[in-house]
């Protein structure tokens, strides 16, 4: 997908190299960066992916998506600059993966205590009321029957927008998921579109 599609809905400051560029993959993480990635620099609490820029276009990056240029810019890259890199990758990866969440309806569960237990038995319910559905939750993710190993309550955006793509390639119609005030504080449900909430004590 070309660059200008993929930040058609993002609050870019500036952008720095050509717009028609190919990405073909996203990743927050400079070693998983393959020719044509869309690097994110996020800035974390321990560590910050800025650090890690010219890394990225070492290994082939197109798009380094980021809050500030670094001093060495490369011809062979676009530098997309944006006020928060977390918050703006969510809108991103949505469009990188054809905006999924319109696609179905998505429910999320927030709150302090019960929201596995909600989002598991929404999910139970639905299933076997005949719909085909969706489960992210601390416990395990699900896609209809189909069960991963589960990493975060709530994923980074860029896999979380790749789950609810493949929920949608699969036939689902409902999603619930988990949505940790952690999650919510770090933009990872950001670009996302919800078809509604439950809040869980």
């Amino acid at each position: 997908m070309k660059i200008e599609q993929l930040i058609k809905e993002s609050d870019c400051k500036s952008v720095t190299g050509a717009r028609d560029r190919e990405v073909t993959s996203l990743t927050m993480d400079s070693r998983q960066v393959t020719a044509g990635s869309l690097f994110a620099a996020i800035e974390g609490t321990s560590c910050d992916g800025h650090r890690f820029i010219s890394q990225a276009v070492e290994a082939g990056a197109s798009a380094i998506l980021c809050q500030h240029l670094p001093q060495e810019i490369s011809d062979t890259v676009t530098y997309i600059v944006v006020e928060n890199s977390e918050k703006e990758l969510g809108h991103i990866a949505s469009a990188f993966y054809g905006d999924p969440s319109l696609k179905l309806a998505l429910v999320g569960i927030t709150g302090t205590n019960g929201k596995t237990t909600t989002a598991t038995l929404l999910y139970e319910l639905f299933e076997r009321l005949g719909y085909k559905a969706g489960l992210i939750s601390t416990v395990v993710y699900k896609i209809d029957r189909e069960e991963m190993p589960s990493t975060h309550t709530t994923p980074d955006s860029i896999r979380l927008n790749s789950m609810l793509a493949r929920m949608v390639e699969q036939g689902c119609a409902y999603c619930f998921m988990e949505a940790s005030s952690h999650s919510l504080v770090q933009h990872r449900t950001s670009g996302l579109t919800f078809a509604g909430a439950v809040f869980s004590n």
